[in-house]
């Protein structure tokens, strides 16, 4: 790879792999779990390193082991645009979604990681940032909990100031009715409450769901139907309420599906997550596209490593503030973004993401 005036070989790479059971059983409208895995790149060069992660299994890890590891080393980490094009070359005959997707996430977050702390300036200050914190709304409400579980959570984020919460539904369509119900009543009418189907609807059943969730002030029907339907999402918002926005593309992979996406006029707000559409460098490629067609971008789960990418980001709206994810930073990261009033900031005091992994914590949950 051609270096550029001010260079930085990366020496090497590092990849582990961590399975962390959930504190409770957890469903949403289409699948069931019991852990989530955790993928962790290490980027090393100019005698710093840069962390990098996905929430991804060994397949993932064993692809960053085998087929990226050669690929970077050498690569300029000043030039982590150019280490992406050249992985994205790489896995052209492996297949660009999914796996090697969320491989190149973790490892392009590290390369910008890396970059930041060679230059030791935070990582949001290096993007460009537009604004010093970024609004989130809490997410877990698994149809797995009980009336209890889910007023607890729920009226939790609410009282702690984070201004919209999200549950998920489509399991059991009338008992929706309820759950629905119970959570508006544990929030309060002035917290916006939005809803997850993980696709468990056809387009019409979606509808028939909306009158419901519009009697509680549902604001934002995330995935009514798959996102591979984006037909069936644009028939769902032109009949949806004018209140309640449509969102997907938290299963986008390439910035192709993301220009489809909003090309078709599939959603209201497009939601991409940086530990599966390609990183930092995929991730502002999805904000410009979003600021071509003015439509918001949301950043899907994960909330430390969307924060400072969120704040360069324009239009954008609010960052994830998902139940497991935030369990498993706290366990494993220091320096981790805080939370006040209902916003993320970055620690403008650290450099580069500003996150330290706690490695005795972590290897608890080794695989």
């Amino acid at each position: 790879m051609r270096k550029t005036g001010h260079s930085a070989p990366i020496d090497h790479l590092e990849v582990s792999h961590y399975t962390i059971p959930t504190d409770a059983p957890e469903s949403d409208g289409t699948l069931e779990w019991d852990h989530t895995g955790l993928v962790i790149a290490v980027v090393h060069g100019g005698g710093k390193q840069g962390l990098g992660y996905t929430y991804a299994g060994a397949e993932t890890a064993a692809l960053i082991h085998g087929e990226l590891g050669e690929v970077v080393k050498d690569a300029d980490a000043m030039a982590p645009a150019a280490a992406y094009m050249t992985m994205w070359k790489k896995v052209r005959n492996t297949g660009r979604a999914g796996v090697c997707s969320m491989a190149i996430s973790a490892v392009d977050c590290a390369i910008w990681d890396l970059k930041a702390r060679l230059l030791d300036v935070p990582l949001a200050t290096l993007l460009g940032p537009m604004r010093t914190h970024i609004p989130v709304y809490g997410s877990g409400g698994f149809t797995s909990y009980s009336d209890e579980q889910l007023r607890d959570q729920l009226g939790g984020w609410a009282t702690q100031g984070i201004g919209a919460v999200k549950m998920k539904i489509g399991r059991d369509p009338q008992r929706d009715r309820k759950r629905v119900e119970v959570a508006r009543t544990a929030i309060g009418p002035e917290t916006r409450l939005y809803v997850d189907a993980n696709g468990a609807y056809s387009p019409r059943h979606a509808l028939g769901q909306i009158a419901m969730l519009a009697e509680h002030d549902v604001r934002w029907f995330e995935e009514p139907v798959t996102s591979d339907d984006r037909e069936g999402l644009r028939f769902v918002r032109e009949h949806a309420t004018p209140m309640m926005d449509i969102a997907a593309g938290e299963y986008g992979y390439t910035p192709f599906y993301f220009r489809e996406m909003l090309e078709e006029g599939a959603v209201d707000v497009l939601q991409a997550d940086i530990t599966r559409c390609g990183g930092v460098t995929a991730f502002l490629q999805v904000a410009a596209l979003c600021q071509a067609f003015n439509v918001p971008l949301s950043g899907h789960t994960a909330p430390a490593q969307h924060v400072a990418p969120a704040c360069s980001a324009d239009p954008f709206t609010e960052i994830e503030y998902f139940h497991d994810h935030v369990r498993i930073e706290r366990m494993f990261f220091d320096g981790l973004p805080r939370l006040v009033r209902g916003a993320l900031e970055p620690d403008w005091s650290r450099p580069g993401n500003g996150l330290e992994l706690r490695q005795a914590d972590a290897r608890r949950f080794a695989a």
